[in-house]
């Protein structure tokens, strides 16, 4: 029997290898990591095009595992025909808000992004007024069926807009208590699980189920 495809992609500073911790829970999928190097939507929009395209030509559409900025770049990048369904982890469902937010963090007006170009903050990110101008002028239409995980703790997304994402688009939306962006400890993990196999089994039992 030919397993059917996942592609899971990660967030920032993330991997391919992370594909791993998915392949003992879809015994029935090939799970396979992208191992992208794009950083803006642009490049992300030709490279991950290119990628799924090529795959989506031997497997046919794919079940898509996507985290934080994977995410974002997913959306911004794949189409209905190329991505059967998703589930995403901890999304980035709003750049031009959590860029604002960054701004905000930094002290940063618009005019002085627009005038610098780039901007180097305290705590690692550099603005971009060319990434938030893009965002503004690409806004991302989603319509994959859509499962999300999000921790009631994101420090970069918050409940309001992930709760308007997923009623604009019809996801299903999971909560974690006291769970944060970064789903890495061992209780966060086993809550993901938790979540992954219940998601798959409506999936496979033709349900949708209720969020948890």
């Amino acid at each position: 029997m030919t397993k059917q495809t996942a592609v899971y992609i990660h967030g920032k500073g993330g991997s391919a290898k992370e594909a791993g911790h998915y392949r003992p829970i879809l015994k029935d999928y090939d799970v396979i990591g992208f191992d992208y190097k794009a950083e803006t939507p642009w490049d992300a929009k030709r490279e991950f095009g290119s990628y799924m395209n090529a795959l989506c030509e031997r497997s046919g559409p794919v079940l898509l595992i996507a985290n934080s900025i994977g995410a974002f770049f997913s959306m911004h990048s794949f189409s209905d025909r190329q991505v059967e369904r998703a589930l995403f982890i901890s999304p980035v469902t709003d750049m031009e808000g959590l860029i604002l937010n960054m701004m905000s963090w930094s002290n940063v007006t618009e005019d002085e992004l627009r005038l610098k170009g780039k901007i180097k903050t305290d705590f690692g990110e550099t603005l971009s007024w060319d990434y938030l101008q893009y965002v503004r002028d690409h806004p991302v239409s989603w319509v994959v069926p859509t499962s999300i995980l999000y921790g009631e703790k994101d420090n970069l997304t918050s409940f309001k807009t992930i709760s308007a994402f997923s009623e604009r688009t019809g996801a299903e939306l999971a909560v974690m208590k006291d769970g944060e962006h970064w789903f890495h400890t061992p209780e966060q993990m086993d809550f993901l699980d938790s979540w992954l196999i219940r998601t798959i089994g409506k999936r496979i039992c033709g349900g949708k189920g209720n969020a948890v």
